[in-house]
């Protein structure tokens, strides 16, 4: 039996996308990651987690995409086994989790999912941590996690696990998402960085905008195996509704950022005519 009350009330969270709006790799670590710095802003596109308490001993997660592993495998579960842990506390609940991230996305949907419910269960609880216990706890296990802890644009360095919120308010932006019918491991992209080559044709230098200068070290490694992502890069580029564009982390998606007037709808339809409609998309906004 669980220790805590209102065992028959369900708590629902969203956990928001994320984006980077620059990437830059200053080196490898002599622990295998590497050295980064980048610029992480959420998405209006979300997973929807709802929370409840059980009345035996279990942890259960329940997912709505069926290939995703909901054993205690998946970033969620790590996260309260993280959380037991920190605060010597046995937390007997159930997750049904509604994905609409798609993964090997580089939009860090596993992630977002994983900081949600220690924000959940930390409300749940009453525990009464603080925002940087818990990005201490969701760096334990991952490190984008952290980011999605402070709901707030952030700038982030180490491996991604150091996360200083942005105190100057940053705009809304339009976006478009674009992701052909294939994922990309991040680990993969990082492993391959430093022995790769710039693809011909293709745009890396950094886009000068109001925000920053939008640049991704990791789309060399993933353009010279991948040409299709670059392809569409470039093609969003000449498109007179798009402002910049960037693959979003790891890949496999890119992000285009358009103009506040443009005729997104159209952009979106002639995206699908030309990469087919197994290509997902995502009309959205930065938040």
């Amino acid at each position: 039996m669980s220790e805590f009350p209102d065992m028959s009330v369900a708590f629902e969270i969203e956990a928001p996308a994320k984006t980077n709006l620059w990437l830059k790799i200053l080196g490898k670590r002599e622990d295998g990651f590497h050295d980064l710095h980048t610029r992480m802003v959420a998405l209006s596109l979300v997973d929807r987690l709802k929370l409840k308490w059980r009345e035996d001993n279990d942890l259960v997660l329940r997912c709505s995409e069926e290939s995703l592993p909901t054993g205690e495998e998946n970033l969620a579960v790590k996260a309260v086994r993280a959380l037991e842990k920190h605060t010597e506390k046995t937390f007997a609940i159930s997750i049904d989790l509604t994905k609409h991230i798609p993964s090997g996305a580089g939009l860090g949907g596993g992630s977002s999912d994983a900081a949600s419910v220690l924000l959940a269960l930390n409300e749940m609880a009453s525990l009464y941590l603080g925002e940087d216990e818990l990005a201490e706890v969701g760096a334990t296990i991952g490190s984008d996690i952290p980011f999605f802890i402070y709901q707030r644009p952030c700038d982030c360095s180490g491996r991604g696990e150091i996360v200083e919120p942005i105190s100057d308010e940053i705009a809304s932006l339009p976006i478009l998402l674009i992701k052909p019918a294939f994922g990309i491991d991040t680990a993969w992209a990082y492993q391959r960085w430093a022995e790769s080559e710039e693809y011909e044709g293709f745009l890396y230098e950094g886009q000068e905008r109001t925000w920053g200068t939008m640049i991704n070290h990791l789309e060399r490694p993933v353009f010279e195996k991948y040409p299709i992502l670059g392809e569409i890069k470039t093609w969003l580029l000449d498109q007179p509704e798009v402002d910049a564009a960037l693959m979003s982390g790891s890949g496999s998606t890119t992000l285009a950022i358009l103009h506040e007037d443009a005729s997104e709808h159209e952009l979106n339809t002639r995206a699908k005519e030309r990469y087919g409609e197994n290509t997902w998309t995502f009309l959205g906004r930065t938040v």
